[in-house]
């Protein structure tokens, strides 16, 4: 292995650090150790009970038409068969892509689609063809069509819905190049026409494999500094190259929506942006193009960035944008970045540009500006503002110019959120919004936004108002809510909140004045549906008692009346026994952490039971925000996938999303990263066993990803668990050496913590089991299957006791019904044996574990 000069520097300077040695020298003999033995085994099951909640159907997915006088349902598919995850798979410049489609290799897909008339409830199914795997359908502005994709085993179908019919029609002779996931499909804003990325009808012939090389693949650098978090899926030969241009390359075409006549729109490219103007005449692209890059995914290939006529004339050239490898940690690159159009003029271009060369570690304010540019081009771009922080995105009112701007500043983690007025720049910006990021109590929410006649979306506004909804996180849990605040006085009303002993959100408005509006209702004892609320003239004062602080008042004096418009029944009511409660508590260092302790149906109150916690660490900057309570115990119990919750159909308890609050100054958190997932686990132990709930002796941990890495630290430096169980995990951060998660630091300025927090350093202290799962086809940044792979060695060669488990086919998250059949069946049997069924620890290990 050939080291660079940096590298070898900071080596000859710690040679003399035992441990930086010992471990170095450890990392060099797994990294390059033989394969260890794995034996080959069938799809398990678990047991029935757990199946038979597994393979109950799933709610159908909604959405409300622009004109909000129909809903799309769609039934989708949540555990496709493994047959499909064996379709063939290219994995080129970060994508996964069906040769046989030209599509994405697995995306989400539905099987059942029906409309529902708002006004008196009635369905419409929608006939679609048998084995119909079809993408959720996109609305014209007008609310009269709904446009979607069909994949068949040969090529992607595009097909048009009619709302006042029912029915639905696909656009023959045309095959859809969906590879990107992206702008393969829009309506423009007539209304009548779609703009489509097509498979071109004369590409070359597909490239074939060179059979002898035609020389080694070669990579430079320039010497400058270029840190690159770790990816998956790169390009790794001038062979893939070609193969990325022959499946993403696209031609756009015009699409008439009745008569499916296609009309092309320029050359055949590779179209990273397509985004057709308010006007309908002039479309912004942003066209990828080579050199590509064998360390990064394409987005970050070089791109021209082009405004376009309808004639596919260049009639205005934003920015030539360079290969993004030399971007900063937590950076952004320089020139323009996040261009769209202004929705509610015909052609006004916006976006930012950094004025700090995209580094956050530069000290300069400010940081963004963000320019605008009307048709034709021709005049110097207005500046709309600065931000002196990151810019951190805006939202567009449908009137008077407004317009919302955020920006962050990392090291506070702070948001601020401005109101402009971009028809009139004399008028000074307004402070709306302003807090930590991580301070969910104080989170104002989202504005909802309306479809325009044109297509495009904006802020909704009425009179001087804008509505807000938000998860209402508080002390007892979210509670989601409605407000409305006063674009004159920043003052905000709340008008609807959820009641204490339900969860329910706010999904649209029926009316511009908010006296009637649709909402998703769930409670514990009641599956999810859909509500008409309207404003009764006399009811009772909602309990809507706000937190203190909130600069927020009650419109008083109505009640929102409820009427169903969806009746999906319980899918699983063998899961109504399960009791489910919100748990607060702190650990030893004074800040507050919470669980949703979960119990088995028919739990007899007093009982010890063996117990599952269940966590993903997360870092904040102060303890106040750290110790906020997140989640609702009132939301419908709903099991599915590989949860961590089908341990409760076995009789353990769960503390779900256990709290491990990792708190500091953002540069060094991570230097007491162990001490205080330790003492977070401590403490929810404790209090579970102070609940009388859980018998402390018989306590398995888990986690996936980030909390796969958290579970192997804990088994490593505590002795608190009897078993633990990691998914997808990453354990040796020498392999993620520009940073991980939130991590700002490279391992060359803190070699130390990388060593420090590597599990995989450790592995000689892991005497508790430890299950690893991981799928052979992780596309996770940083959770390389090697990580699992290696770390398996390493508790094995240490006399562990270790067992793992991939997952042919699967990728960061599991998908295929075999592989979540028999992922569940070895997290049962794993903690069974090993929890439940474990033996009494003997004295020495009781004092261990306090």
């Amino acid at each position: 292995m050939e080291f660079s000069s940096p590298f070898l520097s900071t080596l000859r300077l710690r040679w003399q650090d035992k441990l930086f040695f010992s471990a170095l020298a450890l990392i060099t003999l797994f990294l390059f150790s033989s394969g260890a033995t794995f034996a080959q085994s069938t799809y398990r099951k678990p047991p029935k009970e757990v199946l038979d909640v597994l393979d109950a159907p799933p709610t159908p997915t909604a959405s409300i038409s622009p004109t909000r006088d129909f809903m799309l349902l769609a039934q989708g598919v949540r555990y496709p068969p493994i047959t499909e995850l064996a379709q063939p798979m290219l994995r080129l410049a970060g994508l996964r892509i069906n040769p046989s489609t030209n599509g994405p290799h697995r995306s989400p897909y539905f099987i059942k689609l029906w409309l529902k008339k708002i006004s008196d409830g009635s369905d419409m199914e929608v006939a679609l063809p048998s084995g119909a795997h079809i993408g959720f359908p996109q609305w014209s502005a007008d609310g009269k069509r709904f446009a979607f994709l069909n994949t068949t085993s040969s090529g992607i179908e595009l097909w048009v819905g009619d709302t006042a019919t029912g029915k639905a029609h696909a656009l023959s002779g045309l095959k859809v190049n969906d590879v990107l996931e992206r702008d393969s499909v829009q309506w423009m804003p007539d209304k009548r026409t779609l703009l489509v990325e097509l498979v071109p009808s004369k590409r070359a012939a597909l490239p074939s494999a060179p059979t002898v090389p035609q020389g080694p693949t070669i990579q430079e650098s320039s010497g400058k500094p270029a840190p690159i978090r770790t990816f998956e899926d790169m390009l790794t030969n001038p062979h893939d190259e070609d193969l990325f241009d022959y499946y993403a390359t696209a031609q756009l075409a015009f699409v008439d929506a009745e008569s499916g006549r296609a009309t092309p729109l320029g050359q055949p490219a590779i179209f990273e942006t397509i985004n057709p103007a308010p006007d309908g005449q002039h479309i912004l692209i942003a066209r990828v193009h080579r050199p590509y890059s064998y360390l990064l995914p394409y987005e970050f290939f070089p791109k021209d960035v082009e405004v376009w006529d309808r004639s596919a004339k260049v009639v205005y050239k934003l920015a030539s944008l360079p290969l993004a490898d030399q971007v900063p940690i937590e950076g952004v690159p320089t020139g323009p970045r996040d261009y769209h159009w202004r929705p509610t003029t015909p052609t006004t271009l916006v976006w930012a540009e950094a004025l700090d060369q995209g580094d956050p570690r530069k000290k300069v304010s400010p940081r963004d500006r963000i320019l605008m540019l009307k048709a034709p081009f021709t005049e110097k771009p207005v500046e709309l503002f600065k931000t002196e922080q990151r810019f951190n995105g805006l939202q567009w009112g449908e009137r008077d110019g407004l317009v919302l701007v955020s920006d962050y500043e990392r090291d506070r983690r702070w948001r601020r959120t401005f109101a402009l007025n971009a028809d009139n720049l004399s008028e000074p910006a307004r402070l709306v919004w302003e807090r930590n990021s991580n301070d969910q109590y104080k989170n104002p929410g989202t504005p909802l936004l309306r479809v325009l006649p044109t297509g495009q979306r904006a802020i909704l506004q009425h009179d001087d108002w804008i509505y807000l909804t938000g998860t209402g996180a508080s002390q007892e849990g979210d509670r989601p809510f409605l407000d409305r605040l006063n674009l004159r006085t920043l003052k905000t009303e709340r008008l609807f909140r959820s009641e204490a002993t339900s969860y329910e959100t706010v999904v649209t408005l029926l009316s511009d004045d908010a006296k009637q509006f649709i909402t998703r209702r769930e409670r514990p004892i009641e599956p999810l549906n859909y509500y008409i609320r309207t404003f009764a003239t006399k009811a009772d004062l909602r309990d809507s008692a706000l937190e203190p602080g909130d600069n927020t008042t009650i419109v008083p004096a109505i009640e929102p009346y409820m009427e169903p418009l969806t009746k999906f029944t319980d899918p699983t009511p063998q899961l109504r026994g399960i009791k489910k409660q919100l748990v607060t508590y702190k650990r030893a260092d004074g800040v507050q952490c919470s669980f949703t302790l979960y119990l088995p149906p028919n739990y007899k109150e007093g009982t010890r039971l063996p117990t599952v916690v269940w966590a993903y660490p997360l870092e904040f900057t102060d303890p106040s925000t750290a110790g906020q309570v997140t989640g609702s115990a009132q939301r419908f119990t709903t099991i599915t996938g590989p949860s961590h919750l089908f341990f409760l159909l076995e009789g353990y308890a769960v503390l779900d999303n256990a709290t491990m609050p990792v708190v500091g100054d953002p540069e060094t958190m991570n230097n007491t990263y162990i001490e205080q997932i330790v003492m977070s686990a401590k403490a929810a132990i404790d209090k579970a066993a102070e609940m009388g709930v859980t018998d402390p002796d018989r306590v398995g941990v888990g986690g996936h990803s980030y909390g796969a890495f958290m579970t192997a630290n804990l088994l490593a430096h505590s002795d608190l668990f009897r078993a633990g169980i990691a998914r997808s995990g990453a354990y040796n951060r020498t392999l993620t050496p520009f940073g991980f998660q939130s991590e700002r630091r490279t391992i060359w300025e803190a070699p130390d913590l990388y060593m420090k927090v590597s599990p995989f350093l450790f592995a000689n202290k892991i005497n508790e089991p430890l299950l690893m799962i991981h799928g052979e086809a992780d596309d996770n940044s940083g959770t390389f299957p090697i990580q699992s792979e290696r770390m398996y060695q390493a508790v094995r060669g240490n006399g562990g006791t270790v067992r793992l488990v991939m997952l042919p086919l699967e990728a960061h998250g599991y998908a295929a019904h075999e592989t979540i059949e028999h992922v569940l069946y070895e997290m049962i049997s794993w903690f069974d044996k090993y929890v439940k069924n474990a033996p009494p620890r003997t004295n020495k290990e009781k004092t261990a574990a306090k």
